[in-house]
This record gives C-alpha cells, sequence and structure tokens, in this order.
C-alpha cells in the first residue's frame, strides 16, 4: 500500500512530504512491515503566508475569519505539494495530511483539544486519492495528549534495541521517545527550535527565520543568569506524559524571562542561551531515561551547536542520526504519518498510549474521500512487531 504523509510541523516554516510503500510480511517471531521511502520532498509557504501565519499564533488574538482563510490557504498548499509528490512517485492509494497545528490547549497535565488547520478538501479534490486528517484528536479524547504520535513509529524501529533507546525530535518543540522492548514511553520536553526562530525572526538576524547551522549560537556566549531563569520554568517539573507548544513558548515568554533576569544580552549571547536551554533540558531528560543509544531527528540536529552540547553532556550515549534507521533526519516526522495512514487503514491503532497517556489506543483520523469510492484494505487482527524503512 502507498501512503503520502504530509505535515508542517512546529516551526511552521513549510510542508514535508513522505511517499511509502509498505509491505507486511512475515519475520522470525511475528509480523515484520516493510517500508520503502520512494520520495521525500520539503516545500516552503509562501513568505506572505508564512508571515500571516505567525501574526495569528498564540498568542495573538485571531479572527475566525482569519482561521477559515487560513484553513483555505494552508488547505491549498497542502494539495500543491501532495500533487508534486504523486507527479514525481506515481499514485498513492491514501494521503494523511497531519495539517498546520496553530493551537494544543493544555491545563496543567491535561490536554482538552487541538487544532490542526488546512482543509483536507483541497487535497482530495486536487489528487484525487482519500485524504486522511484530523490525527490527533481521537487520542485527546482517549484521555491522552495527541502527541508525541512519532512513538508508534519510534516504538516499532526501536524495539529491538537491547539496553533501551531513545527517539529524539528537535522540531520547534523537542520530544522524547524511550523504548525498551515492549516498554514505552513519550513527552514533548520543551523547546528545541522555537525560541530561537521566535528570537532570529523578530531582530532580523537571518531572512530565512533560524539560526542556518548554529552559526549566530556559535558566535555568542551563553548568559548563566537568564539560563537559570529559563531553568526555572515549572512545565519541566511536570510529570510525564505531557505535551506543549508555541502556546507557552514565544517571543513574549523570552522577553519575559530576560526581564526577569535583568541582563539584556546580546542578540548572539541571547541566540546563544536559548540553544544551550534545549541542550540542558535534553541531556538531563536523556540522562535520566537511562539509555545508551539517542537517535535524533528533525530540524535541529542540523544544529552543529546543539548536537556537539548533546554529545558533550551525555558522553555514555551514543548520538546519532535516524538516518541510519532508514528514515531522514528532515522527513521522520512525514514518514511517521505515512505509517499512520497504513494503520488506520487497516483497522490498527496509530497511537501507543504509554506515548500519548491515553486510556487505549485508538485507531486515528477522519476520512475524506477521493475521486473514486473508498475502499479500505481488510482489516487486520493485530499491529506489526516492527519496522523496516528502506530507501
Amino acid at each position: 500500500m502507498r501512503v503520502l504523509g504530509m505535515i508542517s510541523g512546529t516551526s511552521h516554516d513549510g510542508i514535508d512530504v513522505a511517499v511509502v510503500d509498505f509491505d507486511l510480511g512475515s519475520g522470525d517471531g511475528g509480523d515484520v512491515l516493510t517500508g520503502r521511502v520512494l520520495h521525500t520532498a520539503s516545500t516552503p509557504y509562501p513568505d506572505e503566508l508564512r508571515a500571516r501565519l505567525v501574526a495569528a499564533l498564540p498568542p495573538a488574538p485571531v479572527t475566525l475569519a482569519e482561521v477559515c482563510v487560513l484553513d483555505t490557504l494552508i488547505g491549498q498548499c497542502f494539495a500543491e505539494a501532495a500533487e508534486a509528490a504523486v507527479e514525481q512517485a506515481g499514485p498513492v492509494d491514501l494521503i494523511v495530511s497531519h495539517g498546520q497545528t496553530v493551537f494544543h490547549w493544555v491545563e496543567g497535565t491535561h490536554a482538552r483539544g487541538t487544532l490542526q488547520i488546512g482543509q483536507p478538501a483541497w487535497i482530495a479534490e486536487r489528487t484525487g486519492a482519500p485524504v486522511l486528517s484530523d490525527v490527533r484528536i481521537r487520542d485527546i479524547t482517549a484521555g491522552g495528549h495527541g502527541a508525541p504520535l512519532v512513538s508508534v513509529l519510534d516504538g516499532l524501529l526501536l524495539g529491538g534495541h537491547e539496553g533501551g533507546a531513545a527517539a529524539l525530535n528537535l522540531g520547534g518543540i523537542s520530544n522524547m521517545t524511550v523504548v525498551r522492548g515492549a516498554s514505552l514511553s513519550a513527552y514533548d520536553i520543551g523547546p528545541a527550535n522555537a525560541l530561537v526562530d521566535a528570537v532570529v525572526s523578530a531582530r532580523g538576524l537571518n531572512p530565512r527565520g533560524y539560526d542556518e547551522d548554529g552559526r549566530i549560537a556559535a558566535s555568542g556566549q551563553v548568559d548563566e543568569r537568564l539560563l537559570a531563569v529559563l531553568l526555572d520554568e515549572p512545565y519541566y517539573g511536570l510529570p510525564a506524559p505531557k505535551s506543549t507548544g508555541k502556546e507557552l513558548f514565544h517571543l513574549a515568554y523570552v522577553e519575559e524571562a530576560v526581564a526577569r533576569a535583568g541582563t539584556g544580552p546580546s542578540d548572539a549571547d541571547l541566540v546563544a542561551t536559548l540553544t544551550e536551554l534545549t541542550v540542558r533540558t535534553v541531556a538531563r531528560d536523556v540522562a535520566a531515561a537511562g539509555v545508551d543509544v539517542l537517535v535524533a531527528s528533525g530540524g535541529g540536529c542540523r544544529n552543529p551547536v546543539i548536537m556537539d552540547g548533546l554529545r558533550a553532556a551525555l558522553p555514555g550515549v551514543r548520538v546519532s542520526l535516524s538516518d541510519e534507521l532508514g528514515a531522514p533526519a528532515d522527513d521522520k516526522e512525514a514518514i511517521a504519518f505515512a505509517l499512520i495512514g497504513w494503520l488506520t487503514a487497516h483497522g490498527l491503532p496509530g497511537t501507543a498510549p504509554g506515548g500519548t497517556g491515553a486510556r487505549a489506543a485508538r485507531v486515528l483520523g477522519t476520512l475524506t474521500p477521493g475521486a473514486d469510492p473508498l475502499v479500505l484494505p481488510a482489516p487486520l487482527p493485530a499491529p506489526p512487531r516492527s519496522l523496516v524503512l528502506r530507501r
């Protein structure tokens, strides 16, 4: 079954896509799912649309009219990206669109709701393929956080590692999945690129809106007084499972922390300090997990200041990229949503309750029919025990 996975993450810079051809075979001791990654790509949002999206994100006030407009414009962008992927890789049986998260409602340790926009009907109309969307909310209704959903992929990829392994995603928010055999736990650690991107964009430090190759951070010095204020954030002390987003970690949050610290760092020192915040929070949690392997993905793993900082802080841990497991670091989340689509199509849960905190695993998503009558494969009695990805 050929599935196209699509997502724009918390960095809201564009749309990542992955076409994966899944085949279920039999391996020693159980079923093994093979996924051949046929195509990956990234499509940036048009500058005007990205600016409009950023202006509507929390804590900014926004009208329902603007939400409606953005839902359409982002849906059309997803449709264009899907059409381009199909032209490159050939027809697909199903498209999974995560869309763009614009609000994730969390009160204390409980998620109450989540909103992803990017109207899937535009994708179905443009490509003729059925579209699975709105994939997070069913987990939330079952008491989970709806995140990190990538943990279902992590469990299948890392379950065979003896001694325990962790998968780390460094997007706008950092999240981690810890896998020990059949045991899995996952949660959002805190900001990865979100605060750095907010400062870089607001202060015009890079027209691309992020610290490319960590150059700004490398040119600055960590402001330890400000870092101490940032590390005092109550979220870090909450028990897992937990989730967070830009509803908490945004530009005003940085400005308030600087005011409390009373230090007035330079632009480079501020970026260096926010980058070190990511290193410290991630390294602390990885060390507490007691794993000896850490597999990283997401845009932040292309930042050598972050990766070098993690390796220095975790001398007993082998830190590598998810590329080694067949999931390119920049495309892993898109591959994960393609997997969720395959699971849903076969009547299988797309969540790991240990990762989201839900009462039980749930089949995910809402289906929008394509041009032809919707025909799903026969349901499977049990999920695969592992996944092997190939290019």
